[in-house]
């Protein structure tokens, strides 16, 4: 199988916050920022699956500036890690006043997507191909974050076979 340029796959979504997105304050609902960080990661995966995926877990979202009514907010969003059947997302997300021109960075976050075959199940993707020293380290960052992953896994197995021990 042929791999895939990072750039290939990777997308830039922007969208203006409108009251319905938002609570009485004006201040937007962080799952409505969350909704936008799925769909963002979701078109960069099937763009590098050719196929139906699914969000596997997301690694820790913190919220580091609010978001308005009438900001325009902007999400970017490229591979970082690609392995057999699954892949992780970066993505980030700035906030924009239109009035002002101030931008901020609201929020980032690390998605794991599978991507799936015609039955359903996991099916293997193309590998990813790295061209430069970003990417090169975005992907070993993405390693670590995924042994991690694997090993809080293993964790919470052992935990649920023997709660005692937890």
């Amino acid at each position: 199988m042929e791999g895939k340029k990072v750039s290939e796959s990777s997308v830039v979504m922007a969208q203006v916050m409108n009251p319905q997105d938002a609570n009485p304050a004006g201040n937007v609902h962080g799952g409505v920022i969350m909704r936008l960080i799925d769909s963002a990661a979701g078109a960069v995966a099937a763009r590098h699956a050719r196929g139906n995926v699914v969000t596997a877990s997301i690694d820790r979202l913190d919220f580091h500036n609010p978001v308005y009514i009438g900001d325009l907010v902007t999400l970017r969003a490229s591979l970082n890690f690609v392995g057999r059947t699954s892949m992780e997302v970066g993505v980030r997300v700035e906030a924009e006043n239109l009035t002002t021109g101030e931008r901020r960075h609201t929020s980032s976050a690390y998605l794991t997507m599978v991507a799936l075959g015609n039955e359903g199940r996991p099916r293997e993707i193309p590998p990813l191909i790295l061209e430069n020293d970003l990417q090169v380290r975005r992907n070993n960052e993405a390693k670590a974050r995924r042994r991690m992953r694997l090993e809080e896994r293993k964790k919470e197995k052992a935990c649920q076979e023997d709660m005692i021990q937890c």
